[in-house]
């Protein structure tokens, strides 16, 4: 099994011959989820004593599974938030796979671990953070927001307790309840996070704005009672909502953190790839001044699933917080830099590689035009929705989400739509739900994606289909 042989060279060939012509496609059709019973008829049982044989499960992988799902990086898959990875990335992720890289430790990844902090760098850069920032590529944006806020709380249980030994106080005593402040639009991510840790959030109401601000956090903290105060450890920031794409107050916000004693962790997972971007760097300004965050290359920085990039303006607290001892880990060496010190978990895919090959590749000045690329084609989609009298704009976006409610429709309505446009092959497009009410919703992130993609869709939301029930 383990053995290179002839019909491991043939596999080989095979899957390398697949991956070629997926690369190819231009685009790659958008297919749509089956159901169970229907992937049970088309695929039937795939884990067998004896084994399908290479060809055979490649041939059921090609035309039955794959075929099941949607194709995250087609340029009309408008939903969530999409996926974008250049070419570069994703042929970069099957040398990851067959290299078999360990990337928790500089002992056994030394070479992929610089290669991934080159890429944290450029990041942290971008981010005016100081030179002694670091980080860590984790699976996604849940992950990510943990890991921070775990490091968040452990600094604020240390600090506690010098404050105590210093004041020689042995009665002091631990808050009632640990929490963290988030604004009301604050990714669903964070409540995960809070039952994890088993803390409490506190949410600041984010006014008819939707951003959250230093006022608010002001108002939100100095609201609760003493106990409640000494338990809040953090304050998270979102930069690039998911409904709205919205950018919190950062600079308020790290004011207010800072005035209080409180670490700033900014959610970016979707938005701070923006400041790759020069026409959209002033957005986030104060971002400099947080102490944590997390940004996802696998959405709008253009890398496979997946890869968040979490970095810490003093990682020697996260690698207090994080490092995991065990008498078989003391041979990594305390002043190497070991990723599995910075992030809950130990075993890790080197991750960001195929992030940082793209770069390598391409260069930073190519990803500054990718993403002002999906900004314009924002700014045109705005101006499409506007000339149709039927449209109208939900807030006016301030990265490349875009929200809109076609006027007339019923929740019915948009889910036929939304369903029409998929099973047409079309686009992928679902419906929101804010403040009660169905919505259209584009994110878009792919410089692949022109304003000829939207019109198209727009279009196709101009002719009433008349009531559905």
């Amino acid at each position: 099994m383990h053995r290179y042989d002839d019909q491991t060279a043939e596999l080989a060939s095979a899957v390398i011959a697949y991956a070629q012509e997926r690369l190819r496609l231009d685009p790659a059709p958008l297919d749509a989820p089956l159901s169970p019973a229907e992937l049970a008829a088309r695929a039937g049982e795939t884990v067998t004593p004896d084994g399908l044989g290479g060809a055979e499960a490649l041939r059921l992988f090609d035309e039955v599974l794959a075929r099941a799902c949607i194709s995250t990086d087609h340029p009309r898959y408008l939903s969530f938030i999409p996926a974008a990875p250049t070419r570069a990335a994703v042929l970069f992720d099957l040398v990851v796979g067959a290299s078999s890289i360990y990337g928790g430790s500089w002992l056994e990844g030394a070479g992929a671990v610089y290669a991934e902090n080159q890429a944290l760098r450029w990041l942290a850069d971008l981010a005016g953070l100081p030179r002694s920032a670091g980080g860590v590529f984790v699976p996604g944006g849940t992950v990510g927001n943990l890991s921070a806020l775990v490091a968040a709380r452990h600094t604020a249980r240390a600090r506690r307790s010098a404050r105590a030994a210093e004041a020689a106080d042995s009665t002091s005593v631990p808050p009632a309840r640990w929490s963290f402040v988030c604004g009301e639009e604050a990714h669903s991510s964070l409540a995960e996070a809070a039952r994890v840790m088993d803390v409490d959030v506190v949410v600041a109401p984010s006014g008819t704005s939707g951003r959250f601000t230093g006022a608010a956090l002001a108002a939100a903290f100095d609201g609760l009672t003493g106990d409640q105060r000494a338990g809040v450890f953090a304050v998270v920031a979102t930069a690039g909502s998911t409904q709205f794409g919205l950018v919190d107050d950062l600079r308020g916000l790290a004011e207010a953190a800072g005035e209080r004693g409180l670490w700033l962790h900014v959610d970016g997972a979707y938005g701070l790839a923006a400041i790759a971007a020069p026409s959209a760097r002033a957005r986030f300004d104060g971002l400099e001044l947080a102490d944590s965050l997390i940004v996802d290359p696998h959405k709008w920085l253009f890398a496979p699933f997946d890869a968040c990039a979490l970095i810490y303006r003093d990682p020697v607290l996260a690698r207090a917080a994080h490092t995991q001892q065990a008498g078989y880990l003391d041979v990594l060496g305390s002043g190497d830099w070991n990723p599995s010190d910075f992030a809950v978990g130990l075993s890790r895919r080197a991750r960001g590689l195929p992030f940082w090959f793209s770069l390598a590749v391409h260069g930073t000045r190519a990803y500054a035009e990718a993403v002002e690329s999906a900004l314009r084609t924002t700014a045109a989609c705005v101006d499409q929705i506007r000339a149709r009298p039927c449209l109208e704009l939900v807030g006016a976006p301030e990265l490349s989400v875009v929200v809109f409610r076609r006027l007339g429709w019923t929740p019915a309505q948009y889910h036929a739509w939304s369903d029409r446009l998929l099973r047409d092959g079309l686009a992928f497009v679902t419906p929101t739900v804010h403040d009660g009410e169905t919505l259209a919703r584009f994110a878009i992130v792919s410089p692949r994606t022109t304003p000829k993609d939207t019109e198209l869709i727009l279009d196709t939301m101009l002719a009433d289909p008349g009531p559905v029930t």
